[in-house]
């Protein structure tokens, strides 16, 4: 029975698009549809072409001129788009202000455009002038060395040692090896940098699920790091409070950074009990 609706389903797709599937009488030649060979001979490939780009159709230079100029989509660029900033310092940072209620000593952040960091810094430094403001980076990336030492530049990017990926990490969302316009917004307020390496962040993640129940990514439990080596560093124990982004969820890491089979592969080990060497001050 459940093959009959699968090839139900492919033969209405085959169909997709054509005023055919709606009603026989009206058949319509701009719908393309075919099969590509595959073992289960259920992936579709379907085109239709839209009346509008068919021959003859635009009939006035007016109408090809106002054809060509149409906005048919938008480009966001988060990274050197300012509105990025702005969401941040006008949402983000006055949404922690309001929830803490103002009782807050540090803020911690990775950096991907370096909206996050630099809108919601900025905000809580205008509230409060001694906050700090951290960031956190993965290996590869060349943000943790622009902070520390003014260089934008990682160890893995001298020559002859650098490998495939422009940031060489099993960590996605945060890092990068070049500076940004957001980014630049934070550098006059970012007060400290935390590396984290990829062992790290997958022993985080695992803490969370064991004892907090909390499935994150990989950019979350870099923060939660960089939190910890912050209180570690300031030698921090009398309720100061600490407040950082869990930006991602497990569910968009299935494939690396949740995969034990790849982790093995790229000789990243799972170890759990890292966090807690770290907390203790072991590691």
């Amino acid at each position: 029975m459940w093959f009959q609706f699968v090839n139900l389903a492919r033969e209405r797709a085959k169909h997709f698009g054509s005023e055919e599937a709606q009603d026989p009488a009206k058949a319509t030649p701009t719908h393309r549809g075919h099969l590509i060979p595959t073992l289960s001979s259920s992936v579709v490939v379907t085109t239709t072409a839209d009346e509008a780009l068919a021959d003859g159709v635009l009939t006035s230079p007016e109408e090809e001129k106002e054809f060509e100029m149409k906005p048919r989509g938008f480009f966001a660029d988060q990274f050197e788009n300012r509105s990025n900033y702005y969401a941040h310092l006008d949402g983000t940072g006055p949404e922690i202000w309001r929830q803490t209620s103002g009782f807050i000593d540090a803020f911690v952040s990775g950096a991907g455009t370096g909206g996050t960091i630099a809108g919601t810094g900025q905000y809580l430094r205008n509230k409060k002038e001694d906050i700090i403001v951290a960031l956190t980076d993965p290996e590869g990336s060349g943000l943790f060395n622009k902070v520390k030492y003014g260089v934008m530049f990682d160890r893995k990017e001298a020559e002859g040692t650098k490998r495939r990926h422009q940031v060489d990490t099993v960590v996605e969302g945060i890092g990068i090896n070049r500076l940004t316009h957001n980014f630049e917004l934070a550098l006059p307020i970012v007060d400290d940098a935390f590396r984290v390496t990829d062992e790290e962040a997958v022993a985080m993640s695992r803490y969370l699920v064991h004892h907090d129940g909390l499935f994150l990514g990989s950019s979350s439990a870099c923060n939660l790091i960089a939190c910890i080596r912050l209180v570690k560093k300031l030698g921090w124990n009398n309720g100061e409070r600490i407040v950082t982004i869990l930006c991602d969820s497990g569910n968009r890491h299935y494939s690396k950074f949740w995969n034990d089979e790849y982790l093995a592969k790229a000789d990243i080990a799972v170890d759990m009990h890292l966090v807690d060497r770290i907390l203790t001050g072991e590691a």
